[in-house]
């Protein structure tokens, strides 16, 4: 039965396919869309599979392969993936809502309109991913590498960024509302036309504070960057 519902597609409950060899099974366009829920997928190796409209909901994917899967418009919500590999993955559209994605990898993912709603990500590699206009809110990016991911223009909301790698990140004209980059590295970053009043900003080494040119802090965090480099402005 589970074998049938996995090549033609339909909904799977509570279904233990931990370290499973699925790559050759899912390779196909289903009948219907996947769908997973609260099943075991740890460490199962899903390279290539056919994951085009799945929903994954309560599942644990920890450890598992997803590269070069197809994922494009997928939805993920609760459960966990820490650890994942999506190499190479197309997953434009997709959705991630409440999802552990600690340590996943993402090089060379194609994210293009991608949404992580309140997701913890520490420690996620999210650099050398593809495409534009994916979202992070809500989401826990503590220690994650993002080097040169192209956020601008888009609104900063709830993200916990401190520590994360944001080298040649391209935060242009982004506006930042209950945010944290403390002690993140911002070599080569572009605040130009930022609005970083509502980000904490932690003391930047003086070596890399004009990577803000350009960007708008509130008196405050002015004061606190002035004091990073032992200027103390008087009231």
């Amino acid at each position: 039965m589970i074998e049938e519902t996995l090549v033609a597609g339909g909904e799977l409950h509570g279904a233990d396919l931990a370290e499973r060899d699925l790559a050759q099974i899912l390779r196909a366009e289903p009948e219907r869309p996947r769908v997973f829920v609260d099943c075991d997928l740890r460490e199962a190796d899903l390279r290539g599979a056919y994951l085009v409209d799945a929903r994954f909901t309560g599942c644990r994917l920890d450890g598992a392969r997803l590269d070069e899967a197809a994922l494009d418009g997928s939805r993920w919500e609760g459960g966990s993936a820490s650890g994942a590999s999506f190499f190479s993955a197309e997953c434009a559209e997709a959705r991630f809502e409440r999802v552990d994605l600690a340590t996943s990898r993402w090089l060379g993912a194609l994210l293009t309109d991608a949404v992580f709603s309140g997701c913890r990500m520490t420690g996620a590699g999210l650099g050398g991913c593809r495409g534009i206009g994916y979202r992070f809110t809500g989401c826990n990016l503590m220690l994650a590498r993002m080097a040169g991911v192209v956020l601008r223009g888009q609104a900063i909301e709830g993200l916990r960024l401190d520590e994360a790698d944001l080298s040649k990140a391209d935060l242009r004209e982004t506006v930042w509302k209950d945010s944290r980059m403390r002690g993140a590295v911002l070599r080569g970053a572009l605040f130009a036309g930022a609005d970083l009043r509502g980000a904490d900003l932690g003391e930047i080494p003086l070596a890399e504070a004009h990577v803000l040119r350009g960007a708008t802090v509130a008196p405050g965090q002015a004061n606190m960057l002035l004091a990073g480099i032992g200027v103390q402005v008087a009231e």
